[in-house]
């Protein structure tokens, strides 16, 4: 049978300090099968999950790009829940964490000093840790999920690829040149994009490793993207910031863009 279209619904869309909208993280989804990537910085996650409709009992993979806290701190979360519905017989198989040694490592550390004995017991086992390597291939939702060492000079990260259907996640910093490739003629593009260029001042996003509206979009365009997705933004404009940043990004970029909220599901044709 022919895999169905790959659905991604947007838990949060914002960067580490906002509070009008979550922290950047999502799911891909099919047939009732979500595979989290990132929880975000809190137990938000949880409330989040419930309002989409999203049961942890049907989340089997989990991938966290990195150790910065508000991309973390909310699989803490993840790992309490599942780990006491196991406990109660409420989950059935295992919780697959995908990660750099480095980031499973610091989890681990993090669990053990906050969760209860029983919970982090399942290390290991029934909760798996899988360390990833660059250019390594896993099987995720029947698809073939590459991930990759964003080369991050601030903190190990890593990215993945589906190339079956042309989805390139880059993590929460702008694509490197080194890394540029992967992004030609691709599909979709989930990018960051910490501000507006207009506001680059006021913001200062080159400080903190980050990008700008335009900056994402001048990258897209030379890579021929057919979709690019921003997220990962400051939050002073969430009433306005689908329109504001639209408006600057199609002045360089003449492929889909989405500027997407906290919630929306998108369809990944």
């Amino acid at each position: 049978m022919p895999k169905e279209d790959l659905h991604i619904t947007m838990l949060g869309t914002g960067n580490a300090g906002v509070t009008k909208c979550y922290n950047t993280c999502f799911t891909l989804s099919e047939n009732n099968e979500y595979f989290l990537i990132d929880a975000g910085g809190g137990n938000q996650i949880l409330r989040i999950l419930e309002q989409q409709g999203i049961p942890l009992t049907e989340i089997h993979n989990m991938f966290i790009t990195h150790a910065h806290s508000d991309h973390i701190l909310g699989a803490v979360w993840i790992i309490r829940m599942i780990g006491q519905m196991m406990n109660k017989g409420k989950y059935e198989g295992s919780l697959k964490i995908y990660a750099s040694e480095k980031v499973l490592t610091g989890l681990q550390n993090i669990c053990r000093v906050v969760l209860a004995a029983k919970v982090t017991g399942y290390f290991g086992n029934r909760i798996e840790l899988i360390a990833v390597n660059d250019g390594e291939t896993h099987s995720i939702l029947g698809r073939k999920v590459t991930f990759f060492d964003i080369m991050s000079t601030k903190i190990e990260q890593y990215g993945f690829e589906i190339k079956e259907d042309g989805l390139l996640f880059c993590g929460d910093e702008p694509l490197k040149d080194e890394l540029l490739d992967k992004a030609c003629d691709c599909n979709y593009l989930i990018h960051e994009a910490f501000c507006m260029y207009a506001e680059r001042e006021k913001f200062k996003p080159y400080e903190k490793h980050h990008s700008t509206v335009k900056d994402a979009c001048i990258m897209a365009e030379k890579m021929r993207v057919r979709n690019l997705i921003l997220v990962h933004t400051e939050d002073t404009h969430i009433p306005y910031r689908k329109k504001l940043y639209t408006e600057e990004g199609k002045e360089f970029f003449s492929g889909n863009l989405i500027i997407p909220d906290d919630g929306e599901i998108l369809k990944i044709l």
